[in-house]
């Protein structure tokens, strides 16, 4: 097996793994503040919109190969084993695609904004001295 081999593996590995965190986060049984870290993690690897945009030199490729894993994992362990095999089950079984999460999209790019208006702001009151 070749090295993309296992990289294509590992993708699809984490693929359904989404999609089992985006069932359990439905489930009654997730507690709360599980459910809220799930939907974070969901939300952020679903949304067309990356934090660190892809075009960025070796940081844009951060949050896809470092950030959504750790989330994942993290997710993971919120969550009670029994459920997350139950849910890992059903997502093998249905096979959907990804949900898209444009919440999620529109926070980060409120938060592109935010960053925009402030450096604005300093570059301005820097011009003004």
């Amino acid at each position: 097996m070749t090295r993309l081999d296992k990289l294509k593996q590992q993708a699809k590995h984490l693929k359904a793994e989404l999609y089992a965190l985006y069932l359990a986060y439905r489930d009654p049984r997730v507690p709360w503040y599980a459910k809220i870290f799930v939907a974070c993690v969901v939300g952020y690897a679903f949304s067309p919109i990356d934090f660190i945009p892809d075009p960025i030199p070796l940081l844009g490729y951060l949050d896809d190969l470092i950030l959504v894993p750790l989330g994942i994992t993290l997710a993971i362990k919120m969550i009670p084993a029994d459920v997350m095999a139950e849910c890992r089950e059903r997502a093998r079984s249905l096979q959907r695609q990804k949900p898209r999460n444009w919440l999620a999209a529109a926070v980060i790019v409120g938060i592109w904004l935010l960053f925009a208006m402030l450096a604005v702001f300093f570059a301005i009151r820097a011009t003004r001295r």
